[in-house]
């Protein structure tokens, strides 16, 4: 995948993201997309949102979410399980939202879902992989707020 290609989906993200939230902090590569809220020295970056090509049982694949990615599994199930007690996510992202282990990482934790992989060709990928990746932080972003102040 050319590396540009995680760019446009940063442009286009911070056209649908809520205001509200914020400046998003944010680091791209040829493979994904990372955004978090916080410092830019990424110090708040244990908590984030993805966009990222994965490999899952051998083949390519999109993953769109939430990650907790501290480095003890409790600290991780912990940030998981803040959230996982309110159902406002939930009806926000629908079913294809999975809340458990990271993909590939047994540690680490995620609310996500995943994707056939993007054609690079296709103008309208990053529109829609920016678009579903705001779903997700626009969704999250402000429960996770409030479960670290309470």
């Amino acid at each position: 995948m050319d590396k540009s290609f995680f760019e446009h989906v940063l442009d286009a993200f911070e056209s649908f993201v809520d205001d509200d939230l914020g400046e998003p902090q944010s680091s791209w590569h040829r493979r994904g997309l990372k955004v978090w809220f916080g410092p830019p020295d990424g110090s708040a970056a244990r908590e984030h949102f993805e966009a990222q090509l994965i490999r899952l049982d051998g083949d390519a694949a999109l993953e769109i979410g939430f990650h907790a990615e501290y480095r003890t599994e409790a600290e991780n199930q912990d940030a998981l399980d803040r959230l996982s007690g309110s159902p406002s996510w939930r009806r926000s992202l629908g079913k294809e939202a999975v809340a458990g282990p990271f993909l590939g990482m047994n540690g680490w934790r995620r609310i996500s879902e995943v994707w056939e992989p993007p054609d690079p060709d296709d103008p309208e990928a990053p529109i829609e992989i920016a678009a579903r990746l705001a779903d997700y932080v626009d969704a999250i972003e402000p429960l996770r707020r409030a479960t670290l102040a309470s």
